[in-house]
């Protein structure tokens, strides 16, 4: 469970979900702030859980059904200023499409040497880290 009546700014859940060797991003129809492409992500709702928020939102943005492996940390994002957290995801079945045209214009697979072009201001360290150690096995 999350509380958030203490901190006004919301709380926001991002799936990070690999695929044979590649990681989904999404672009959003609208930027945040240098932020264009990034993990399926959204607001955590009452009662629910970052898990539980970070399945929900990749099936609504990306179309694809997936299970939470584990968290991968929390931090307050430095451009975004949201409380954010990274939760690895498994996909469970489906194929990364454009589920939510309103939120998002376009989705990919990105190769971890493609992930500085796609996010030039760099990944949370431990999201790094984790993707560094799926996909570069």
């Amino acid at each position: 469970m999350t509380d958030q009546g203490a901190d006004s700014r919301p709380h926001i859940s991002a799936a990070v979900v690999v695929q044979r060797g590649r990681v989904l991003m999404v672009r959003r129809r609208v930027a945040e702030g240098q932020l264009s492409w990034q993990f399926p992500a959204g607001k955590i709702e009452p009662g629910e859980s970052p898990e539980g928020a970070a399945v929900r939102e990749t099936l609504e943005e990306a179309g694809l059904s997936v299970e939470a492996v584990r968290s991968l940390g929390e931090r307050i994002h430095p451009d975004t200023h949201r409380h954010m957290s990274y939760i690895a995801c498994e996909v469970v079945s489906g194929t990364a499409h454009v589920a939510d045209s309103d939120e998002v214009a376009e989705v990919t697979w990105c190769a971890h040497s493609e992930i500085s072009a796609y996010v030039p201001t760099g990944l949370f360290p431990p999201v790094q880290k984790y993707l560094d150690d799926v996909l570069l096995k």
